[in-house]
């Protein structure tokens, strides 16, 4: 018996649609993650970039449980002295909520080189609109 792996030349990458709208930040993010992975495919590599492009839209109009729209933060540091910067989730979603859905997608990815190359397949838009009709992505029904 021969273990058949895939070679990077391939890979097949699809697009897919996303609508955010009404959906729970976690769960949702943890759909995006696996696809964005490549878990949802037959040959599935843990050291091969497999993932497929996923486009949501609708950022604005996600949803969160419990108290976390009151009490959740995002941190940051500039990495000078006295650096570090705290955001709420309230005024996250307000300025950039396309930072909400990516920043909960990134912590599911693994946390190296192969993480900062899947996340660059996501593209997340706060409206309904998005500029990538032409590569004809297909709905993604995500619960």
């Amino acid at each position: 018996m021969k273990t058949e792996t895939l070679k990077s030349s391939e890979i097949v990458r699809d697009w897919h649609l996303v609508d955010a709208e009404d959906k729970t930040l976690g769960r949702l993010a943890s759909s995006i993650a696996q696809i964005l992975r490549g878990k949802n495919k037959v040959g599935f590599s843990y050291h091969l970039d497999m993932s497929d492009f996923v486009v949501v839209v609708n950022a604005d109009k996600i949803n969160v449980t419990g108290n976390k729209e009151n009490s959740k933060e995002y941190w940051r540091h500039t990495g000078y002295p006295g650096g570090q910067k705290v955001v709420s989730y309230k005024k996250m979603s307000d300025e950039k909520p396309e930072k909400i859905i990516k920043n909960a997608v990134k912590g599911m990815l693994p946390h190296n080189k192969l993480g900062r190359k899947l996340l660059k397949h996501l593209k997340v838009y706060s409206g309904s609109t998005h500029p990538h009709e032409a590569q004809n992505p297909k709905e993604l029904k995500i619960n």
